[in-house]
C-alpha cells in the first residue's frame, strides 16, 4: 500500500467525517428492522481506505472475515460440549495461521528449504497484504474469545466486518480485540468533548510522524547507506538512535492517529505505548510498548502455556516460545527471529538472574541499562541482511582510537541536533505534566494556556502541511507487518 498523507488528511478524513456525522446512527425500515447507518458510513470508508493501494486483497480480508464469522455462530449454535467448541476452534486457528504463513512466510521457508536440501525451488514473489499481522489477530482473539466464553458471537456480519476493517486501526493496530468494543458497535455516544479530544490526539500523531519520525528516518538512513567501513562508532550509534526514535514515534503516532480517529469515530481505543523509551527495565519496557501485541501473546500464548505456573523449567520455555513467535510475526528474516530471542533472554536473565540487584541500583542507572538495550535491539531489528547487521553490532563496539568520531558525526549534530533533542525530550511524559499543570490553573490564566496553545497547534499543522507537501510519500514503517 502506497501510503499519502495529504489525501488522507485533508480529503478522505474530511469527509468520511462528514458524512458519518450527517447521518443518524440507526433507522428502521418497514420491517421494524434496525440499519446501523453510520457502521455502514465507516465500514464503506474503511474498504475504501485499505482498497487505497492493493484492492485485490480485500477479497482475503472478506475471507478471514466471513470464515471467523460463520465459525462463531457455528460455535453458538452446536457448540454444546468443549470437544465441539475445540473442533470450530482448531478450524478457525489453523485456517488464519496458514493464510498468513503463506502471504507472509511462503518464501523465507522456501529459502530454508532449497538451503537444507540444495534444491531450486522457485519463489512465490508475492506482495505481503498490508496489515494481516494485524487483523488475522483480531478475528483469532475473536474466536478464542468466544470458545472461552468471554464474548457472545455477533449475530450481524456488517458489524462484525466494521469492527475487523475500521480504518483508523486496521493497518497497524492497535489490535483491538472484540470484547473490548463490541457495545460500542451497537450503541455509543458522540459528543463535541470527544471529537474535540479525538482531533487533538489525531493532530498529536500527525505532528510525531511528519516533524519528528520522518526527519530522525531521514538521518538513519543517510547513515546506514553509508556502510560501516565509512562510518565511525559514535555516527553508528548515533544512526541506531535515530532508528529508535523514528520507530517510536512513528508507531505511536500511528496509534496516536487511530485512537484520535476513533474518538471522534464514538470508539474507545486501549493505549498501544506507556512512553517506552522511559523504561527502567527490559521487563517495564515491554509493558509500555506495542502494549496490544504483547497482551495478545500474554493471553493467548503465554498463559495458555502455563506462564509461570509450573516451574522455572517450563517457564524459560514458555518465554522461549513467546519470544520466537513475537520475532517471528514481525517479519520473515532471520533478524526479526534473532531480535526476539535477544529479548526473551534479557527478560530470563531478568526474572532469575539479576532483575533484583537492578531494582536496588539507582534509577538513572536503570534507565540508562534499559535504554542502551532497546537501541541496541532495534539495530538488530532495523537491518535484515545478516552480514550488513553483523559489521554494523561490529561497529558499534569497535574501540579502534582512529574510528571513535569523525566529521560527519559533528555535522549530523549541527543540522539533526535540534529534532534529536526535541524527540528525546516528547518521549518523556512532558506533555501529559504540562496538561496536568494548565489543568490546575485558574480560570484567566487557563484561557491564556489554551490561547497559546490553540496558536502552537495551528502553527505546528502549518509545519506539517509544509513537509507533506515537500514529501508526499509517508510510509508508516508497521504497514508492513
Amino acid at each position: 500500500m502506497v501510503f499519502s498523507c495529504i489525501p488522507f488528511v485533508f480529503f478522505f478524513l474530511p469527509l468520511c467525517l462528514i458524512l458519518y456525522y450527517a447521518v443518524p446512527f440507526s433507522i428502521k425500515i418497514f420491517s421494524g428492522k434496525e440499519i446501523l447507518l453510520k457502521n455502514g458510513i465507516l465500514l464503506v470508508f474503511s474498504l475504501v481506505f485499505y482498497a487505497w493501494g492493493e484492492p485485490k486483497y480485500i477479497l482475503l480480508m472478506l475471507f478471514s472475515t466471513l470464515l471467523d464469522y460463520t465459525i462463531g455462530r457455528l460455535m453458538e449454535c452446536f457448540g454444546t460440549t468443549k470437544l465441539k467448541r475445540t473442533f470450530f476452534l482448531c478450524c478457525s486457528v489453523c485456517v488464519n495461521l496458514s493464510v498468513l504463513t503463506f502471504f507472509k512466510y511462503a518464501d523465507f521457508l522456501i529459502s530454508l528449504i532449497n538451503g537444507a536440501f540444495g534444491t531450486d525451488i522457485a519463489a512465490l514473489g508475492m506482495h505481503l497484504p498490508v496489515g494481516i499481522s494485524f487483523y488475522t489477530f483480531q478475528t483469532m482473539s475473536y474466536v478464542i474469545d468466544l470458545y472461552r466464553g468471554n464474548v457472545k458471537a455477533e449475530r450481524s456480519y456488517p458489524a462484525y466486518l466494521t469492527y475487523v476493517s475500521m480504518f483508523p486501526q486496521l493497518v497497524a493496530g492497535p489490535i483491538v480485540r472484540f470484547s473490548d468494543i463490541n457495545g460500542q458497535l451497537h450503541e455509543r455516544k458522540i459528543t463535541p468533548e470527544n471529537i474535540d479530544k479525538g482531533l487533538m490526539r489525531f493532530m498529536m500523531g500527525l505532528f510525531k510522524k511528519v516533524l519528528i519520525a520522518n526527519q530522525a528516518g531521514a538521518l538513519w538512513e543517510e547513515i546506514r547507506v553509508l556502510g560501516a567501513e565509512n562510518t565511525s562508532v559514535a555516527t553508528a550509534w548515533l544512526g541506531a538512535l535515530c532508528f529508535t526514535l523514528q520507530l517510536y514515534f512513528d508507531f505511536s503516532a500511528y496509534s496516536d492517529m487511530a485512537i484520535g480517529m476513533g474518538r471522534m469515530l464514538g470508539f474507545s481505543f486501549n493505549e498501544n505505548f506507556r512512553y517506552p523509551l522511559t523504561a527502567v527495565s527490559v521487563t517495564d519496557f515491554w509493558r509500555r510498548w506495542h502494549i496490544s501485541l504483547s497482551t495478545w501473546f500474554r493471553d493467548y500464548v503465554y498463559i495458555p502455556l502455563g506462564g509461570n505456573r509450573k516451574g522455572v523449567g517450563r517457564h524459560l520455555f514458555n518465554i522461549a516460545v513467546v519470544w520466537f513467535l513475537t520475532g517471528l510475526w514481525h517479519g520473515a528474516s532471520w533478524n526479526f527471529i534473532l531480535w526476539g530471542v535477544y529479548y526473551g533472554i534479557l527478560l530470563m536473565l531478568e526474572k532469575y538472574v539479576w532483575g533484583r540487584a537492578m531494582e536496588r541500583l539507582p534509577g538513572w542507572i536503570r534507565h540508562a541499562y534499559a535504554f542502551l538495550i532497546v537501541v541496541f535491539g532495534f539495530v538488530i531489528f532495523a537491518i535484515t541482511d545478516m552480514g550488513e547487521l553483523g559489521r554494523y553490532i561490529g561497529l558499534l563496539f569497535s574501540f579502534a582510537s582512529n574510528r571513535l568520531a569523525d566529521f560527519r558525526f559533528v555535522w549530523y549534530l549541527r543540522n539533526y541536533g535540534v529534532v534529536i533533542v526535541t524527540a528525546c525530550v516528547l518521549a518523556c511524559p512532558v506533555y501529559p505534566r504540562l496538561c496536568e499543570k494548565a489543568a490546575g490553573l485558574d480560570g484567566r490564566r487557563r484561557r491564556v494556556v489554551s490561547l497559546f496553545a490553540g496558536v502552537g497547534v495551528i502553527v505546528l499543522f502549518l509545519l506539517s502541511t509544509a513537509y507533506m507537501v515537500s514529501d508526499t510519500y509517508n510510509p508508516f514503517l508497521y504497514f508492513r507487518f
